[in-house]
């Protein structure tokens, strides 16, 4: 039997954001991401940057979630960049994302989030537990509506980012479809 699926988001359950801006974490470490303000002034040779962008990431993070038995998916805005700039830093491979396309930050008018469907599809009837900040009661319902397959919506406060309870969850999950974490 395939893995689940793990979509995972950077900001929230990785980044811990929304955590005081004085603080950093303990067991985080902080990294420092360059941004731009965009293609067009850079293909003009204009070096238009902004302040980096602070990444607060603890390490120990990826350890965890590679013990878990799932197939790990980036599920955020970052996508490719992720595997650059935080997967590094976790300790992990390389993984696949979800590029999200159109619908990439696109408001639905049915009020599910904009990565909800994108996921449902990739996951194409494969279990899968989604760790996020921004699901609602709705995103539940509309994966409930258009995905064959067991799925966890596990919502992680910015404030405070993954926890060993998130994990402990996950762990739970994978045993309810019949998979069981490696030992270790």
């Amino acid at each position: 039997m395939n893995r689940p699926l793990l979509f995972l988001d950077v900001d929230g359950p990785l980044n811990p954001y929304a955590a005081k801006p004085e603080r950093r974490p303990e067991g985080y470490t902080t990294i420092r991401v360059p941004q731009s303000t965009g293609a067009a002034e850079e293909r003009r040779g204009l070096t238009l940057s902004r302040r980096p962008l602070r990444v607060w990431l603890n390490p120990e993070h990826g350890r965890a979630l590679l013990r878990l038995g799932y197939e790990l998916c980036w599920a955020t805005t970052w996508m490719a960049d992720a595997n650059r700039w935080i997967a590094p830093v976790l300790g992990l491979p390389d993984l696949p994302f979800v590029d999200f396309g159109d619908a990439l930050l696109q408001d639905r008018p049915d009020g599910v989030h904009w990565k909800t469907g994108p996921l449902v599809e990739y996951a194409n009837g494969r279990p899968f537990a989604w760790v996020d900040d921004e699901q609602a009661d709705l995103d539940q319902e509309y994966v409930t509506a258009h995905h064959r397959a067991p799925a966890l919506l596990h919502h992680v406060s910015p404030r405070l980012g993954l926890r060993e309870t998130d994990f402990r969850d996950l762990a739970e999950f994978t045993r309810s479809v019949g998979i069981s974490p490696p030992a270790g």
